[in-house]
């Protein structure tokens, strides 16, 4: 079911200053910059070799992350995101032991084509947690 931690992802106000300061900082650089219409965000990854971790800014002002950032205007730690071999498997197996997950039956693509979905935070410990189908480099 679940195969290790994808990326932890941090929303920001402001990508390019984000990225500049973690480049300056901590000597982090960062993959390219995508844009998700769907989700409404405009998103990089920073790869650690064995994680990594998920910039995003909204690209909308109506996007869940806008919202986000609406309560928490220096932005902040947003979900993290487990791996899975079969996102629709494991959500059925979820939804089976009383788990919601956020959106079910619709399914969902990240940036990058792969299958995701999301546990809603009171099933998981209060945390926002996102599942993707594993296999792809986010370089």
């Amino acid at each position: 079911m679940i195969t290790g931690l994808s990326h932890v992802s941090i929303v920001v106000p402001d990508l390019a200053a984000a990225l500049r300061k973690l480049e300056a900082t901590y000597g982090l650089t960062a993959g390219v910059i995508k844009v998700n219409e769907e989700q409404g965000v405009r998103m990089t990854y920073l790869d650690l070799g064995n994680a990594k971790i998920e910039l995003m800014e909204p690209s909308r002002p109506d996007s869940p992350v806008a919202k986000f950032l609406e309560r928490n205007p220096r932005g902040g730690i947003h979900h993290f995101c487990l791996g899975v071999d079969d996102v629709g498997q494991t959500t059925q197996e979820l939804a089976a032991a009383g788990v919601q997950v956020l959106g079910a039956g619709k399914v969902q693509l990240n940036v990058h084509g792969e299958r995701i979905a999301f546990v809603h935070p009171k099933d998981f410990l209060g945390a926002l947690v996102e599942l993707e189908e594993t296999g792809t480099d986010h370089g």
